[in-house]
């Protein structure tokens, strides 16, 4: 019976995951449409040399096989609205905190795995130093930990405050099973870290941060702006005010939204950013009015930059 259960709920993952795939293609679908016939009217009041607007609409046509980034429309929430998101998603579609966890750290280890492809990497460049705080985004970090050391990379973890939840003990064991070591402090010493690390994860503070950044984390923090390595944020910079314009704080190179980009991640200035939410819901997605884009393939990330 157990092994009945068991594979019953694996469908029914798979089967979301499926539905969310199909909806998030045929949205995509819909808002070509609409482009395609704004292109076509605008093609028929100017007409341009030497191709008809049959031709451009066939032009188009083409097109819809293919995965498209469309960033233009990308809704930028707010941390009330982050908060509001995740409670329907625990209040209303049964998710666990646990879940998603699981789905965000898997997701942001597959960003980076995008952006640095362990393949292409000599061993020596395999070396990751991720920060965890306190809190979902600390945990998440665990999680992407484990499934970059599942990738053949080589991950330390500084952990300065675990807390007693059985999540956060759960995640750090299981880290620990796979022998990733954990650093009981974080040098000082900006070089060191420049020259053990290939890159460092922040997983400090996320988009539910409130209050005043307190030691250790404000000499961790001050530490990580002064790096050479390039680093990689979870949802958002550690330290950046949700819903502002940051005045200093972390430059990172990549940065990792969850389920969708926050109002002050319009101002990364970093290479490369990805949204992690494709296991949002198409009704979030549409009560929220989140316009992201089309995710290519099975990727549970897109780039938006």
């Amino acid at each position: 019976m157990s092994e009945r259960r068991g594979g019953g709920a694996c469908v029914c993952v798979c089967a979301r995951a499926l539905a969310s795939s199909v909806w998030c293609s045929t949205l995509y679908l819909t808002n070509l449409a609409k482009l395609v016939a704004a292109l076509i009217s605008d093609a028929s009041k100017e007409q341009i040399p030497g191709q008809s607007v049959d031709n451009l609409a066939l032009g188009t046509e083409n097109m819809a096989g293919v995965a498209c980034t469309d960033t233009a429309t990308v809704k930028y929430i707010s941390q009330e609205e982050a908060r509001a998101i995740d409670q329907e998603l625990y209040d209303d579609y049964g998710f666990s905190q646990e879940q998603l966890v699981e789905l965000m750290g898997l997701a942001c280890a597959h960003a980076i795995a995008k952006v640095y492809p362990v393949s292409s990497l000599p061993r020596k460049q395999r070396t990751v130093l991720v920060a965890c705080g306190p809190g979902k985004n600390g945990a998440c970090g665990l999680v992407c930990a484990r499934h970059l050391k599942m990738f053949e990379f080589e991950p330390s973890i500084y952990y300065p405050k675990r807390p007693c939840r059985p999540l956060c003990q759960a995640l750090t064991t299981q880290c620990e099973k796979l022998d990733i070591p954990f650093l009981s402090y974080l040098p000082m010493e900006v070089q060191l870290i420049n020259d053990a690390y290939f890159f460092v994860v922040d997983a400090i503070f996320g988009s539910g941060f409130t209050g005043q950044v307190l030691e250790p984390f404000v000499n961790v923090i001050n530490t990580l702006q002064q790096l050479r390595t390039p680093i990689i944020s979870i949802d958002i910079p550690s330290g950046w005010p949700v819903d502002n314009f940051p005045v200093d704080g972390l430059s990172p190179t990549v940065l990792v939204s969850l389920g969708a980009p926050k109002v002050c991640s319009q101002h990364f200035s970093g290479k490369y950013h990805f949204v992690a939410g494709r296991y949002l819901p198409p009704d979030i997605l549409r009560k929220y009015e989140l316009n992201l884009p089309d995710y290519p393939n099975v990727d549970c990330v897109v780039s938006v930059l």
